[in-house]
């Protein structure tokens, strides 16, 4: 059993991925950037936010105008505050583990916040909530991880990482922790063979 277990955040203990990319294609449609939300699933999850929006300013040959990034996150604030609900079974993992567990996000402090609470699931948690945004690297850099296990004094080898994206399964390998991906639906035929897949966050009972 690992020592401590790094949470990713959206889409693997809040159901924030499809709203979040909602919120992000009815606001490029008013700059009259039309994605679909499948397209923008695809494109845009886990990844971090610049490098999303330098992707949509490529794709359109154009830039977006000067805060754009803070309207959309005080858009896509208000519809987590309005419809985010926790993964099935989020709160019942996370209140069964017995050893240390922090959340470790692409997102900024503050939004990682925002959504713990509003979900319910901040008390478990506390003060152990680690921000790419706080350290200036974002997955798939492994450091996000590795100095999550620093500060809480855990060696790489003792963690484990239970993650939804890519980005993330592959920052987790390249840290040296143990990865559990997260996918409810379709598997990525693109995923290492040494990562444990689980349908249902119940799953990881047995692991964690």
């Amino acid at each position: 059993m690992p020592k401590l277990t790094l949470f990713d955040l959206d889409g693997t203990l809040v159901d924030s991925e499809i709203l979040s990319n909602q919120v992000l294609v009815d606001v490029l449609a008013e700059q009259g950037m039309n994605f679909s939300l499948d397209e923008a699933v695809k494109r845009f999850r886990g990844g971090k936010m610049a490098e999303s929006i330098a992707e949509v300013e490529t794709h359109f040959d154009r830039k977006l105008p000067e805060g754009f990034v803070p309207y959309l996150r005080q858009r896509t604030a208000q519809a987590f505050q309005e419809e985010l609900q926790p993964i099935d079974g989020a709160l019942d993992l996370v209140g069964s583990i017995n050893s240390q567990i922090c959340i470790a996000s692409n997102g900024p402090p503050e939004k990682i916040k925002l959504s713990l609470t509003i979900t319910g699931l901040l008390p478990f948690f506390g003060d152990r909530l680690f921000s790419a945004y706080e350290i200036q690297a974002w997955k798939p850099d492994p450091e996000l991880f590795l100095n999550a296990a620093r500060m809480l004094g855990v060696a790489a080898s003792d963690c484990a990482v239970v993650e939804d994206s890519l980005p993330g399964i592959h920052g987790g390998l390249a840290a040296g922790m143990a990865v559990f991906a997260y996918f409810p639906d379709t598997v990525p035929t693109s995923l290492p063979d040494d990562v444990v897949v689980v349908k249902h966050l119940s799953e990881l009972k047995t692991h964690l």
